[in-house]
């Protein structure tokens, strides 16, 4: 995985390594699934503040953008 991912400040594209945005997309939707889902395996709401890192907490919000991404990322593998 190291040198897979290249992130930069500038208005450069940020390219994934094939099999990294296979497993990143696929953690995306398990993200959202688990954020959507009642009952004890749910992503509880000190998880969800923790994901949001200081951000209000916005579990739909958080389970769009996961299974958006998601769906972009397989939709270009």
């Amino acid at each position: 995985m190291p040198g897979s991912l290249t992130i930069s400040h500038h208005e450069s594209a940020v390219t994934l390594d094939h099999t990294d945005a296979e497993r990143l997309a696929t953690v995306l939707a398990e993200l959202a699934y688990l954020l959507e889902i009642p009952g004890p395996n749910r992503i509880n709401d000190a998880q969800l503040t923790l994901l949001c890192e200081g951000r209000a907490p916005d579990r739909a919000e958080l389970s769009h953008w996961s299974r958006a991404l998601a769906t972009e990322l397989k939709g270009r593998l």
